[in-house]
């Protein structure tokens, strides 16, 4: 009697343990699957945020791309544009070359009659030199430049001087393009250029002294001074030549 009477507690106490683990283990299990499910989470919104990271980056990358597009496709049109042009400019080129050319030698033969040799030369020269039409039209336009420095330069020479009598050395004076002068080798005989009658008219003693300082003067042997010449063109004469040249100057172009 006494031994049925003290196992029935045992017993219940057993059922009480057996169910406190049981509800422990349930309890860790279902914190596993808590944790588990936290770090699925996480890693999903990680994910999430990686994705919205790339997104981002393709739409700027998509941006650029489109305006890199845009203006690519405007260059394009420019130089096809440019080709155009190009084709319709580089056929105009050797009329331009013809004009520049013609015009060249006409100032030239109009102008005072210095250095016509040498200066005409230049101008075959490049005809002569098979070079592109590009390259011909480049060197003219040296030609020209050298052309309107003569207006602004003060030059000396010996040379020759035809005459009636014959040819006979002589020293060359040009101030600009509005006096030419010549002065024999022993000061006894000048002369200056008379654009308008196209012939030399000789000078006075006063004058060959002038063309003599004139002549020191640009070969540095003598200090600026003032001289007193006759002009070999009128003030008008000089105004119509400019006048020329410029519209020349822009006909080439």
């Amino acid at each position: 009697m006494t031994c049925s009477v003290l196992s029935a507690p045992l017993m219940a106490n057993e059922d009480i343990v057996l169910d406190g683990v049981k509800a422990q283990q349930v309890q860790a299990a279902l914190q596993t699957q808590i944790d588990a499910a936290d770090e699925q989470t996480r890693a999903t919104l990680e994910e999430l945020r990686q994705l919205e990271r790339e997104t981002r980056l393709l739409t700027r990358e998509n941006s650029a791309l489109s305006a890199r597009l845009t203006t690519q496709a405007t260059r394009q049109q420019r130089m096809s544009n440019a080709l155009d042009t190009l084709e319709e400019t580089r056929a105009a080129l050797p009329q331009i070359e013809a004009d520049m050319t013609r015009q060249l030698t006409q100032w030239i033969k109009r102008d005072l009659p210095f250095l016509q040799n040498e200066r005409m030369a230049r101008v075959v020269l490049i005809d002569s030199e098979g070079l592109e039409s590009v390259e011909r039209i480049s060197e003219l336009l040296g030609v020209w430049r050298q052309e309107f420095a003569y207006g602004r330069e003060v030059d000396t020479w010996r040379g020759r001087l035809a005459a009636k009598s014959g040819e006979r050395e002589v020293d060359f004076l040009r101030i600009g393009r509005i006096g030419f002068y010549y002065l024999s080798p022993d000061g006894q005989e000048g002369g200056v250029w008379l654009a308008e009658a196209s012939r030399w008219q000789s000078l006075d003693e006063s004058a060959r002294r002038d063309v003599r300082h004139g002549l020191r003067m640009a070969n540095d042997q003598r200090a600026p001074a003032l001289l007193t010449l006759p002009l070999s063109v009128t003030v008008a004469d000089q105004s119509t030549s400019a006048s020329a040249s410029e519209s020349e100057a822009g006909g080439e172009q």
